[in-house]
């Protein structure tokens, strides 16, 4: 069991010098208020964890997989997928359990043809009636999707936590009252976490506790990249030097930056892992020293990032780009390979700023920071200020931070009733 550790000060935090008071997870604020013996009874008697997400769980083993397996640990979660529709279908809940048994994923299968307002209804009611025969009574709401408020008002938590860990009204295909259920669950939630800075200084006069978690890791898990580790088949036969990117490649990819590069340097050879989304896979560039190995899972993602020479961020610049806070940044980066991104603001700063990262937009300057990435890989003071920064980064410490405000404003409501 996944224990609150009471060797690290509450009052640690991952903060660079440009980071402020206002968006510290760790602020003396909160230090002075956390109570470790308060913290380990909250969690000894840690009431149900009801997720209500928009990514699958099998997807991508991201940021709510991280935090939520650790709450798991300690009591049952019930994560809610959106719902499956085909022909035919007879409205009912599919649950499957893992860790044996607190995770329970669930998703409602529901017929095709239902108007918005049919398909609503019918998931409060297959909810109302899950609820009750699983006897949560005492839970705390914990969403990543406002759209879920359509089906959970009628739900009573004891706490509700709304992680906002991207702006999601800016992704392809979000629906259009995706902002108006924004503004309801900033009135009902107790909490609100941000995935990111820049995200953060976009919601932090919404709501009155705001806090910012940037994206984190998993240290040792990465770290396997820097051993020498045989090559996985798909991989091991691409000449070097090799230059790779994992993750979901959607409109955040920039695709003309790929095909601009590749065409300017024919001996190079990039990588590309994850599943293609959201997208034509017949619009990805094409060329010989272009090479898609399709989607991984998390425990392989180290065994093919210790095989490039350079780990890259080539994100495009757009409306779905302004607020993320890309987790493969402190991946790459505690995988000990050298990383160039396009400019996005919270791999700007800080790792732009440090010194860290290098950044660069265009065909010819990414190219150009390639290079300049190249010899870093057997730089030992840029790996030695790369790993001072990331000493305190963990996905630990981020849940244990998020656990002691919830321990706080939970305190709070049950003083006030």
């Amino acid at each position: 069991m996944l224990k609150f550790d009471q060797t690290k000060s509450s009052s640690q935090s991952n903060l660079t010098p440009t980071e402020t008071k206002e968006n510290s997870i760790a602020s003396n604020d909160i230090a002075s208020a956390t109570n470790t013996n308060k913290i380990e009874a909250f969690l000894s008697d840690l009431p149900d964890i009801v997720c209500m997400s928009h990514l699958r769980w099998d997807f991508v083993f991201q940021r709510p997989q991280h935090l939520l397996t650790r709450f798991a640990q300690h009591g049952r979660l019930f994560y809610f997928e959106e719902p499956y529709f085909y022909d035919n279908a007879q409205p009912r809940l599919e649950v499957t359990t893992r860790e044996g048994g607190n995770i329970n994923i669930v998703v409602v299968h529901l017929p095709n043809g239902l108007t918005p307002q049919e398909s609503d209804a019918k998931q409060i009611e297959l909810l109302n009636a899950f609820f009750a025969e699983k006897g949560l009574d005492r839970f705390i709401f914990w969403y990543y999707t406002p759209m879920a408020l359509e089906i959970t008002r009628q739900l009573k938590p004891i706490l509700t936590v709304f992680d906002c860990m991207d702006e999601l009204s800016a992704f392809k295909g979000a629906p259009p009252r995706l902002r108006e259920l924004e503004t309801e669950m900033f009135q009902k939630a107790d909490l609100v976490f941000t995935g990111g800075h820049s995200i953060y200084d976009l919601k932090k006069d919404q709501h009155p506790a705001v806090y910012a978690f940037p994206s984190s890791i998993d240290k040792a898990h990465f770290a396997q990249a820097r051993q020498a580790i045989t090559e996985p088949e798909d991989q091991a036969n691409i000449p070097h030097p090799r230059f790779g990117f994992y993750g979901v490649v959607d409109e955040r990819f920039d695709i003309e930056l790929l095909r601009g590069m590749a065409a300017l340097r024919s001996d190079w050879h990039f990588v590309i892992i994850g599943p293609v989304v959201k997208i034509e896979a017949s619009v990805l560039p094409q060329a010989k020293n272009i090479h898609y190995l399709g989607g991984k899972n998390y425990k392989q993602l180290p065994i093919y990032l210790s095989g490039w020479d350079v780990a890259l961020l080539p994100f495009a610049l757009n409306e779905s780009t302004k607020y993320i806070s890309p987790t493969k940044t402190p991946e790459y980066l505690a995988g000990g390979k050298p990383v160039v991104s396009t400019s996005i603001k919270d791999v700007i700063r800080p790792y732009g700023e440090l010194g860290l990262v290098h950044i660069a937009d265009t065909p010819e300057t990414f190219v150009a920071a390639i290079e300049e990435a190249l010899t870093e890989r057997n730089d030992a003071d840029w790996l030695r200020r790369t790993d001072e920064y990331l000493a305190n980064i963990s996905w630990d410490n981020t849940w244990q931070h998020m656990v002691s405000l919830m321990q706080i404003s939970l305190s709070e409501k049950e003083t006030q009733a």
